[in-house]
């Protein structure tokens, strides 16, 4: 994953590199000498990101294939299914940063080192944001039932869709203007540069922390505990399914990207902190993040159906099963709740 694969050469300065002070026949021992496949753990690296790919964009390509074909469009569907696009785009384009590392060398030029960085901070964006969506969709329509049942709409899960993705592209045009290709000793880099403006590594790692991980964060908290409080005093048997899958896809956004945050902000203060200890923190933060986009798909599957019935049903149907509406408990939950007991709604 090339969110900021090689973090350890954001640590040094390239300004005070020059390849004019590396003679042609030092680059080449150099580059020849520095291989991956003679490296256990770099090899475990590259077998580790090619299972992740391969799972994330097989996974996610089912979901797409089923919610935005063979499922009817509902409002659920509408986010299952722009979950699965941003995964299976950022996983879609992981080879050339699994090459990366294969190699330890980038050789695909600047755009490609730019937009594959842009990418990975639209899939991070653009997944947390339509989170946040989801669950205030979740609180409003316990906490507003009858308002929900009549303007909660597709169209409007739609705008949501397409607001979210828009402020996830604006959130990542710092990786088109700072990421960066430098060469030396036969080898070229694919790094963040923020040698012109050395303030702006701590703006976007802060910035990146609090818009895509700490507001949204309490965002979800908050809705989550209006949910569980209304229903705590509702009388009404609900049915869980879809808080349980919304609650695990949530849980394990924070699990998988936690560690990234956490060691992009000890960056700030690299000197204060062993350089190869941030650096395989770094690899390993990123790594997490990564898998969060094949992960979405195994929690479909897993959590659609009791567990002790899943060798009854096939994949596809566990998956429609995991992202389906549930019309007819909606309708009747709903129409209990307007009737009976206006105080909570339990579609959740």
């Amino acid at each position: 994953m090339e969110l900021d694969n090689n973090m350890e050469l954001d640590y040094y300065d390239y300004g005070n590199y020059s390849t004019d002070n590396s003679t042609a026949e030092e680059e080449h021992s150099i580059k020849s000498q520095s291989t991956c496949f003679t490296e256990e753990a770099c090899f475990t690296l590259v077998v580790i990101n090619g299972v992740i790919f391969v799972l994330g964009v097989f996974g996610n390509g089912i979901v797409i294939w089923i919610a935005g074909l063979k499922m009817k469009k509902t409002i659920n569907t509408t986010w299952y299914l722009s979950l699965a696009v941003s995964d299976f785009l950022v996983c879609a384009i992981h080879p050339f940063n699994i090459a990366h590392l294969a190699l330890q060398d980038w050789v695909f030029g600047l755009f490609l080192c730019k937009f594959t960085s842009f990418m990975m901070f639209v899939n991070m964006f653009s997944s947390i944001f339509l989170l946040v969506f989801i669950s205030v969709d979740r609180c409003v329509a316990v906490v507003f039932p009858v308002w929900a049942q009549n303007h909660r709409t597709v169209r409007t899960a739609s705008v949501a869709v397409l607001l979210a993705w828009m402020l996830s592209v604006v959130l990542s045009i710092p990786s088109i203007i700072f990421r960066d290709v430098k060469h030396h000793m036969g080898k070229s880099h694919c790094f963040n540069n923020y040698g012109a403006d050395p303030h702006s590594h701590a703006a976007i790692a802060v910035s990146r922390f609090v818009s895509g991980f700490v507001v949204p964060f309490v965002v979800i908290i908050v809705c989550y505990s209006v949910i569980t409080l209304r229903l705590m005093g509702s009388q009404i048997k609900r049915s869980s399914k879809p808080l349980k899958v919304m609650t695990a896809l949530i849980v394990t956004f924070f699990i998988c990207w936690l560690p990234y945050h956490v060691f992009i902000l000890l960056e700030l203060h690299h000197g204060a902190y062993v350089q190869q200890h941030l650096v395989h923190g770094l690899q390993f933060g990123t790594l997490l993040a990564l898998a969060n986009s094949c992960l979405n798909p195994v929690l479909y599957v897993f959590m659609g159906n009791d567990f002790r019935r899943k060798f009854r049903s096939s994949l596809l149907s566990k998956m429609e099963n995991a992202m389906g509406e549930d019309a007819r408990t909606t309708s009747r939950f709903l129409s209990r709740s307007s009737s009976v007991d206006t105080r909570a709604s339990t579609h959740i």
